[in-house]
């Protein structure tokens, strides 16, 4: 198995979730996305997410996507 593409993306939705009061099962079922695949972007281990997700996520959790996505280059990187 070959080794975890390190990004530096970096997703903020347990953070969010908690300012916000929610749960991921409430979320989810405002989203329309299975608990197991929120748990992956909340997890960090997303490799990529849909933009209809991205929206959704943003409209239900009243931010932008900025909000949601940072960027932390991995030290060593020259970034």
């Amino acid at each position: 198995m070959p080794p975890e593409e390190t990004t530096g993306i970096r997703i903020n939705l347990d953070r969010i979730l908690t300012e916000r009061g929610m749960t991921l099962t409430e979320l989810s079922e405002r989203v329309g996305v299975t608990i197991v695949n929120l748990s992956v972007l909340k997890n960090q281990r997303a490799r990529a997410i849909r933009f209809s997700t991205l929206a959704a996520l943003c409209r239900e959790l009243d931010c932008s996507p900025g909000d949601l996505i940072d960027y932390e280059p991995e030290p060593g990187t020259g970034a």
